[in-house]
């Protein structure tokens, strides 16, 4: 079980994602994952076994700490997220197919907030929120999906973002805000209006080729006004595919730029063949540097760490970070001739500053690059067909994953590993881990269904 954006410092072995840091769970076993929370803000945990947290294995994560707005009451966690009828496995395997005759995955079938929607066939029902006239509302918005950006917005009612991911941000206020995969933004909402109903919407972002059949809706509605199904009009919706691009982050730290352009390390997508299954046949795959991450359940990279074994395969797409201390600069590039479809990237075991974002080719002598005041986040778009500069200090030892959050696409091999500091990493207990693989390593012998894609 993975903790989405949890820095997890000190504890590598409770990142949750089997392959790299710890054996999967075996049916029957349980885990308990100990870590210390060093950060404030709202986040969700998720399954980090292949496309499973799409069926349903995913949760909010609160953790309680300062904001840099007012607000009078918080109302929690607003999940976000894409439904399919068939499972995810099934939608999976579907999505690997077409990449295949370079076809896109299948759409979602609804869209859900807070768990519920109606559907196309008028079945089901909306999620409803009451609001009070003169309150400010905090809302923490979270999009757990497995394919979709989604774009927000609640009628009449502008949104004031306090924070990008777990990062406090000066406050601003937007009509509409869009989320990829794993964002999460806190917001407030400010009931000023005319009493009445208002539709909170929830729209698939085509814009950043996201497909979905229907659309997400809520209710809410103001104390003083029976509850009924509104006849707000929506407010004007942004058609970008990028973050929003006046996040200023609350603590200014600005990152050194002097060896930038010597030290970058340039992480290229492309599609590739790759035989993922052993004496399999070489199939269409998502890879970095012409290499797509393919890890092994039964021997996760820690423990080659644990082992001081130094021989990583190839297929793990391992990446050594800088000494610590030092700074770290990453260029995620699509290459030219590949789908054009963006990628959320996500980051783990660090948050990282966000230098830039471009369309075409990078260059760093004509690039558009922040270094003295960078938003700072865990998961950030490489536009379709163009790049995201990244900056992360090497602070935390331990492997972590980077990857697209498109399950599909991590399925089929978009990720690397940072190995950092490996002689100062803390280890995870060596009896807990043994026990654990073990228990998978004999459950795994006669399971029916085996492993089929990158693991993760």
């Amino acid at each position: 079980m993975h903790w989405h954006g949890v820095r997890q410092y000190h504890s590598p072995g409770s990142d949750g994602v089997n392959g790299i840091t710890e054996c999967p769970l075996a049916p029957g076993q349980s885990r308990t994952y100990t870590f210390q929370v060093t950060q404030f803000g709202s986040s969700w945990y998720h399954a980090h076994f292949s496309s499973q947290y799409g069926d349903g294995v995913i949760g909010p994560i609160v953790f309680d700490g300062p904001a840099s707005a007012n607000y009078d009451e918080d109302l929690g966690p607003y999940i976000l997220n894409e439904w399919y009828y068939q499972t995810a496995f099934q939608i999976n395997s579907i999505a690997s197919v077409n990449l295949a005759s370079g076809g896109p995955p299948p759409n979602a079938d609804n869209m859900l907030i807070n768990g519920t929607n109606k559907n196309a066939n008028g079945g089901g029902s909306y999620n409803q929120v009451k609001i009070q006239s003169g309150k400010k509302y905090r809302l923490r918005l979270i999009n757990m999906s497995v394919d979709n950006y989604i774009r927000v917005s609640l009628d009449n009612h502008p949104l004031q973002v306090m924070t990008t991911d777990f990062i406090p941000v000066k406050p601003f206020s937007v009509e509409s805000l869009l989320l990829g995969i794993g964002q999460r933004y806190d917001v407030v909402v400010n009931a000023n209006q005319t009493a009445g109903n208002y539709w909170f919407r929830a729209n698939v972002a085509t814009d950043c080729l996201s497909g979905n059949n229907f659309y997400g809706r809520a209710i809410w509605s103001y104390t003083s006004v029976t509850p009924g199904t509104p006849t707000s009009t929506a407010n004007t919706q942004d058609s970008i595919c990028l973050e929003p691009s006046q996040a200023a982050p609350y603590w200014v730290q600005p990152v050194p730029s002097g060896s930038f352009a010597s030290s970058i390390d340039t992480l290229d997508i492309s599609l590739t063949q790759a035989q993922v299954v052993p004496n399999g046949d070489a199939i269409i795959v998502w890879a970095i540097n012409t290499s797509s991450i393919n890890v092994a359940w039964d021997h996760p990279t820690i423990q080659y760490v644990m082992e001081g074994n130094t021989s990583y395969p190839t297929q793990f797409n391992v990446v050594p970070t800088v000494n610590e201390g030092a700074w770290n600069y990453v260029v995620v590039q699509m290459l030219p001739n590949n789908p054009p479809v963006p990628h959320p990237f996500h980051l783990h075991g660090h948050d990282f500053f966000l230098l830039g974002q471009g369309t075409g080719t990078f260059a760093a002598v004509s690039a558009s690059l922040n270094f003295a005041t960078p938003p700072r986040r865990d998961t950030a778009t490489v536009p379709g067909g163009g790049w995201l500069a990244i900056a992360f200090s090497s602070n935390n030892p331990g492997t972590w994953l980077m990857h697209c959050h498109i399950a599909w696409h991590v399925s089929e091999g978009l990720g690397v590993q940072f190995l950092e500091a490996p002689s100062q990493i803390t280890l995870p207990d060596q009896t807990q881990f043994e026990s654990q693989c073990s228990a998978w390593n004999s459950y795994y012998e006669t399971a029916y269904w085996k492993k089929d894609d990158s693991g993760i």
